[in-house]
């Protein structure tokens, strides 16, 4: 028996309005990894940092748009983004939708992706929103695969105690 004891990762998934340019750098470098693993993002080829770097502080600036970072040991390994309908739709204000969410393929396989979805979940709970729609490309089989907590509709519904009903 040696007497090493088992590492246990520091999962943290948070919401951002800022980034460090060292943040960034991880974030564009996760970005990438997950579009040429077929992993996430509306890209199918990578686009470099200038480009992430363009995107994500674009989405930083949009009052509609929350950004998400999944950090694994502290280290910045995906994002998800909360978007809300504009204040001029009010017939869809119940709503939101959890868009561009990927952990990279080296941050996978300790929970980041369920932390950052209910992480984000919690965050749409708490300004209001009724629905949380999840928008995945077909590629993202992890995401969209069989969970015994989704229904056979696609969706997953919460109690009545102020939870997101999904569709």
């Amino acid at each position: 028996m040696s007497g090493t004891v088992p590492q246990i990762a520091h999962l943290l998934v948070e919401r951002v309005e800022e980034l460090s340019d060292h943040d960034m750098a991880e974030l564009c470098e996760a970005t990438d990894a997950a579009i040429i693993e077929g992993g996430g993002f509306g890209w199918v080829e990578p686009q470099g940092r200038a480009a992430l770097e363009r995107h994500f502080r674009g989405v930083m600036l949009v009052p509609e748009r929350e950004l998400f970072v999944a950090r694994l040991d502290g280290h910045v390994v995906g994002s998800a983004q909360l978007v809300r309908p504009p204040r001029n739709n009010e017939a869809q204000a119940f709503g939101a939708t959890l868009t561009h969410a990927y952990i990279a393929p080296y941050g996978r396989g300790h929970g980041l992706a369920r932390l950052m979805i209910e992480r984000v979940e919690e965050r749409a709970a708490a300004l209001g929103h009724r629905v949380l729609n999840l928008d995945v490309r077909e590629t993202q089989v992890t995401a969209i695969g069989p969970r015994p907590q989704h229904r056979a509709g696609g969706g997953r519904r919460r109690g009545p105690e102020g939870r997101i009903a999904w569709h």
